[in-house]
């Protein structure tokens, strides 16, 4: 990530303000036990998810989830600019798995 703001953070609750470099993409992971709720604030995100696969493009306003257990990453379409998201995590405890 080029850059991250935690707005807050708990034992099962963690917001952040997550940005993108250009063209960047985040690896392939799934949590155990939280959903992810992402919030597009700038530029064109695409959420990836497996089983089943889906697609979810976040752009200004566009809102997507991600429930626990589901692999999942997000990359930014534009090599032109950055792009950031609101994260929302919880409730649960915390993990990052990576999913190959």
């Amino acid at each position: 990530m080029k850059d991250e703001k935690v707005i807050l953070q708990t034992d099962s609750v963690k917001v952040r303000i997550m940005e993108l470099d250009r063209g960047e993409t985040a690896p392939l992971h799934r949590h155990s036990h939280i959903s992810d709720h992402m919030f597009g604030l700038s530029g064109e995100i695409l959420v990836r998810m497996r089983n089943p696969d889906q697609d979810c493009l976040l752009t200004a306003g566009a809102h997507c989830t991600v429930e626990a257990g589901r692999a999942h990453q997000v990359l930014n379409k534009r090599k032109d600019q950055t792009a950031k998201y609101l994260l929302v995590q919880g409730v649960g405890p915390y993990d990052f798995l990576p999913d190959i």
